[in-house]
């Protein structure tokens, strides 16, 4: 089911904006979260700050939990 393919006009949109709202918080919450880790910390579990930094803003809402589970190093 896709659900861009249903949304016709606004009144359509407006009838998801619950759902999609409080995602897109959860996601840029986030995405500013790992951003902030990635920067404070040197070293990481796996890969470099180039990777994470990329795999955070380009993969989406699973790219920052991607960070906190196998990326972040436990301090």
């Amino acid at each position: 089911m896709n659900i861009l393919a249903e949304i016709t006009s606004f009144e359509d949109l407006k009838e998801y904006l619950p759902f999609i709202i409080p995602l897109a918080v959860l996601q840029l919450g986030l995405m500013i979260a790992a951003l902030v880790s990635i920067f404070k910390h040197k070293t990481y579990k796996t890969g470099n700050r180039a990777v994470w930094v990329i795999v955070t803003l380009f993969v989406s809402m699973i790219g920052p939990i991607l960070y906190f589970v196998l990326g972040k190093e436990e301090d």
